[in-house]
């Protein structure tokens, strides 16, 4: 049965066919965007069962693809995908472990989500999960390859660091100061976001999502609110979608320059830091007065936005001057420039079969950007430009967001212009949420593409949740990038790609 719902295609396939319907979407161009396992109850098809979605995206334009699988409920199994797509492989491993779907004939079948510690068989997202049980040793120690051979050593990092960063653990193996591999170990902040979505109203959901990863709360926010929209049949209107596309903007523009001070100051450049610092300030000022909240809460509402006010012209001008002059001065320093030439060179080819999205990808040569190829809103004009570079390495990375500051700075004029402040919301149908549906939202975050897709009940609260923060998809990069560089340049090449722990540990 195939249904088309908006831009979406949806397609109920056998698990014999789902390698080669896959295979064929990822023939044609487009990228495996998520992948949700759901619990469907004794209403479902063929009675109670387990239904997996795929989705597949492209554009422009705009073209999404579902691919809807349904499994035994009391032995939940499918073919693997892993050989071929990377973030796939990933998708499975995060279902086993949550879920107790088995990927046959996975290539890597050690646990990804999962810590030692975490009883042996309880699955968390099942609804006959109950209570956690005593957590204790009962798995035994992560199973990290062994590199050995003259003169290699481990330096284990984490997951307790310095300063106020979330938890990771980092091994490496090392030949003198030459990383010869990294492993890193996430999940030591998994929070069961998505289980908490469950069973709430949209409107409740909307706080949760603003929270997924603390410095996109647009970005999250506004997946979600797409997705629901969707689900719901509801239109927003021209100036609402405006708002959202300048709060987007604004919200690159403060982590952006976050990011080009701390590379600085990982080189030992602390003046450029503490003047990249003071402009994000400026800035953080500025969303207080346009959201009231330092980090753009509150500005992106279930069916349209809201502004207090609107930035005006010579502000960000303003603002872009002083950005333009702090990356001349990082720039015509020769340390600086010195030390992210060539350092934790990401090749093209890995990045593109890593899946990786975002700024990483764009230093990396590949262009892809979410505000092109599925824009929640359709009038930039001349002012949205991709910068992308080819070497991958820190300096790529670096002059990637340098140059994405300007393009948020002419997006947001353009945006701002004409834009009056207030709230903007579209009422619901009247049916609103009361029918069951499903919905995606797709938004090019600073970090890169978040994609969200939700379902939701007869009695319209949310059945379903699944998020895809491009953190997902770019940390397998980093232990890439690291092949050949040297330990004391970890933090520096670290901080290039600046990975979100908590948009990865859902």
């Amino acid at each position: 049965m195939t249904a088309t719902l908006t831009a979406r295609t949806v397609v109920d396939a056998d698990l014999a066919q789902l390698p080669g319907r896959a295979a064929e979407l990822l023939l044609d161009g487009h990228r495996l965007a998520l992948v949700a396992a759901h619990h469907d109850g004794p209403g479902a098809p063929g009675g109670r069962a387990v239904r997996v979605v795929y989705l597949f995206v492209s554009g422009p334009p705009d073209t999404r693809t579902e691919l809807h699988v349904r499994l035994d409920a009391d032995a939940p199994e499918l073919p693997t995908l892993a050989r071929l797509s990377f973030p796939g492989g990933r998708f499975e491993r995060e279902m086993r472990d949550l879920y107790g779907i088995v990927p046959l004939d996975h290539p890597l079948p050690h646990r990804l989500v999962r810590h030692f510690h975490w009883p042996r068989g309880w699955y968390p997202m099942a609804p006959d999960a109950g209570p956690p049980p005593p957590f204790a040793e009962s798995e035994g120690p992560y199973p990290f390859l062994e590199v050995e051979g003259d003169g290699v050593y481990e330096i284990p990092v984490g997951p307790v660091h310095a300063g106020l960063i979330e938890p990771g653990h980092f091994r490496f193996s090392v030949v003198g100061e030459t990383i010869i591999k990294l492993k890193a170990r996430l999940w030591f902040v998994h929070k069961g976001v998505e289980k908490l979505f469950e069973g709430r109203t949209p409107e409740r959901g909307l706080p949760l999502a603003e929270r997924v990863s603390g410095d996109t709360a647009v970005g999250h926010a506004l997946a979600y609110c797409l997705a629901v929209e969707e689900a719901a049949g509801l239109g927003v209107s021209d100036d609402a979608r405006r708002a959202r596309a300048l709060l987007l903007e604004l919200e690159r523009l403060h982590n952006h320059v976050a990011d080009l001070g701390a590379l600085c100051n990982d080189v030992g450049h602390g003046i450029l830091n503490a003047q990249t610092q003071r402009v994000r300030e400026h800035l953080l000022r500025l969303n207080q007065e346009v959201t009231g909240h330092r980090l753009l809460r509150g500005g992106v509402v279930l069916g349209g936005s809201e502004l207090l006010c609107v930035p005006t012209a010579a502000r960000l001008r303003a603002v872009g001057d002083d950005i333009r002059s702090i990356v001349t001065l990082a720039l015509g320093h020769t340390t600086v420039r010195d030390r992210f030439t060539g350092t934790a060179r990401l090749r093209p080819e890995a990045a593109r079969d890593l899946g990786c999205l975002g700024y990483a990808a764009r230093a990396s040569g590949l262009p892809g950007d979410a505000r092109i190829s599925h824009p929640a809103y359709d009038d930039y004009g001349a002012a949205l430009t991709v910068p992308v570079h080819t070497t991958g390495d820190v300096l790529a990375r670096f002059l990637v967001r340098a140059e994405e500051t300007d393009v948020s700075l002419a997006l947001a004029e353009h945006l701002a212009d004409g834009l009056s402040a207030g709230r903007a919301v579209a009422r619901p149908p009247r049916s609103g949420l009361a029918e069951p549906g499903s919905g995606v939202g797709i938004v090019e975050g600073w970090r890169g593409t978040i994609t969200t897709r939700v379902e939701t009940g007869p009695e319209g609260t949310l059945r379903r949740v699944k998020i895809a923060d491009p953190s997902f998809f770019n940390w397998p990069a980093l232990p890439v990038a690291l092949a050949d560089t040297i330990v004391p340049d970890f933090p520096l090449a670290n901080k290039s790609f600046n990975l979100s722990y908590a948009g990865n540990d859902l």
